[in-house]
């Protein structure tokens, strides 16, 4: 693996190293809900965040200095940083790879720079994962951090190369964003992974209800939050029987777009993961029953603009794509009947404009074949999609669990504790399938 040391020093070198020990969770300072924890000085994390904080603000001035190349090697995907700080060092993988993943996203370096670096404290999920894994967003809750173990890690950087050919094929893919992995050192203490994560759940200030679906019974209910409550609880499967994802002609693109996306994980033998959903209903302004030109425009430019990042249904696009050639047609013609009136202009010819209807239906098939659809004029908007009322985030999260020996033994022990039910343990092929199918049976 190429390495690459550079010595760091800064503001953040004098920060004291040894963990504060954390008070008990009374006396922790809430941030709104319940669910999440300022991470104060008095916190355990405070020490650990501090630290992630300033090795990933160097990480990506790094690349900010550095050029991202138009093409990778297999060097590129294979790159470890190490950046050495006073008191600890932190090294980055694939640095250059997850920049260009930021990049066809719309996401500047120094914006990214600024969500995970600010002065104000990382914030703690308290989770109801079984995971053992540590979780921090940061302040403004845009991106999630999330340690990981190093089997994990290995196995995201040994598929980052066909992760990342998804994700250009299928711009509007549901699968979680991963946007940097790390790894960080510190004197004396067990070295941690993390990785950071686009949240799905982003804005969440008017989320009223949020889902972890795998698709299966077995453990798969929560108890929700008393009435009133502001604590925020991760509902599970049986917790929205007798719901629906309410999307109206959205809906198709939706269910080809988990079929794409759970058909890819399959190839890569894995299962266990999870489709996150939450919703909060729209303001009377937001929905748009008809779409201004401006916005329609505006709407279009964003779902098929490489740098903007991933969007379009087929039929959703024809139909916006349908609107403005409507709207405009008339203009057109009127220019076209002057400039060929006037002697002097540059007037359309019959194979010309053959040529044109060809390259835009064409481009069209395209968009039909990448399942785009027509992105929503709002923030986070590849997990965002609206239906008449409701406001839906959607992500495919937990793609790490590989069907090996140990999954196969979980599965057979698990069809004799749990007969007749279903659990989360199946092949991969059963639980691509039966993910699908909870979505074509839980929407309309």
């Amino acid at each position: 693996m190429n390495r690459t040391e550079m010595e760091m020093s800064g503001p953040g070198g004098n920060r004291r190293t040894r963990t504060v020990k954390r008070k008990v969770w009374g006396g922790l300072r809430q941030w709104k809900l319940l669910g999440m924890f300022e991470i104060d000085q008095q916190h355990e994390f405070y020490s650990l965040t501090c630290m992630m904080k300033e090795g990933l603000c160097a990480a990506v001035q790094n690349t900010i200095d550095n050029p991202i190349p138009n093409e990778f090697s297999e060097d590129d995907y294979k790159l470890e940083v190490t950046q050495i700080h006073k008191d600890f060092r932190m090294e980055t993988f694939a640095g250059p790879v997850f920049a260009s993943l930021r990049r066809s996203l719309g996401m500047s370096e120094k914006e990214y720079q600024h969500s995970l670096s600010s002065e104000g404290s990382y914030l703690q999920f308290i989770s109801n994962s079984k995971s053992k894994a540590d979780f921090f967003l940061t302040n403004d809750k845009r991106f999630f951090l999330k340690t990981q173990n190093r089997r994990e890690v290995r196995f995201l950087l040994s598929n980052l190369r066909i992760y990342m050919e998804h994700l250009e094929k299928f711009p509007h893919s549901l699968l979680v964003k991963f946007l940097g992995v790390h790894r960080i050192r510190i004197p004396h203490r067990r070295k941690k992974y993390f990785i950071v994560m686009q949240s799905v759940f982003y804005p969440d200030e008017r989320i009223n209800a949020r889902y972890d679906i795998k698709g299966c019974e077995v453990s798969r209910w929560t108890d929700p939050a008393p009435e009133g409550s502001q604590v925020i609880v991760v509902l599970k499967d049986l917790n929205f029987e007798g719901q629906f994802i309410t999307l109206d002609h959205q809906r198709p693109w939706l269910l080809r777009q988990v079929e794409i996306d759970t058909a890819f994980l399959r190839e890569l033998n894995v299962l266990d993961y999870s489709l996150l959903l939450a919703h909060q209903p729209l303001h009377q302004d937001e929905r748009n029953h008809t779409l201004s030109f401006a916005t329609l425009i505006m709407r279009t430019k964003k779902s098929v603009t490489t740098g903007s990042g991933p969007a379009v249904p087929g039929a959703v696009l024809e139909e916006a794509l349908t609107e403005v050639n409507g709207r405009t047609s008339q203009s057109q013609i009127t220019e076209t009947s002057v400039d060929g009136g006037g002697g002097g202009g540059d007037s359309l010819d019959q194979d010309e404009l053959s040529d044109r209807a060809g390259a835009e239906s064409a481009e069209l098939r395209e968009f039909q074949a990448q399942n785009r659809r027509l992105l929503p004029n709002f923030k986070n908007p590849l997990h965002v999609i609206d239906g008449p009322e409701q406001r839906y985030f959607v992500g495919i999260i937990d793609i790490f669990t590989v069907y090996g020996f140990k999954k196969r033994l979980e599965h057979l022990w698990k069809r004799l504790r749990h007969p007749g039910q279903t659990f989360s343990t199946v092949s991969p092929p059963e639980y691509c399938q039966r993910l699908c199918q909870w979505v074509q049976d839980h929407s309309k």
